[in-house]
């Protein structure tokens, strides 16, 4: 039997966090589903998976738009999201490998 992949922890990710999971993880501590200092690290993809899906519910609650949250969770988004990216350009991250594949 397979043993399930673990999750090495956002502070730990590739391009400094800067991933598809990472901004789960960052969107789940605006919405409260896990604590501020919550790394991730040790989870099996599938509770991370489970993760999305509440992260997904409360997004749907405000269209899917961080210009939509109520001010406090904007205000929160925009802080956890802004250190996220600050992060990770000090780590030489630019951001430049999610659009160097559009023409």
């Amino acid at each position: 039997m397979n043993e399930p992949m673990i999750y090495v922890g956002v502070d730990k990710d590739i391009d400094a966090g800067m991933t598809a999971i990472g901004k789960v993880i960052r969107d789940a501590k605006v919405f409260g589903l896990i604590d501020d200092d919550e790394t991730c690290e040790g989870w099996t993809y599938t509770a991370i998976d489970a993760l999305l899906d509440k992260v997904n519910l409360e997004w749907d609650k405000y269209g899917c738009l961080a210009s939509q949250l109520p001010e406090k969770l904007f205000k929160r988004h925009q802080a956890l999201h802004s250190k996220a990216i600050e992060n990770a350009r000090a780590a030489g991250w630019s951001g430049e490998q999610e659009t160097e594949n559009e023409v």
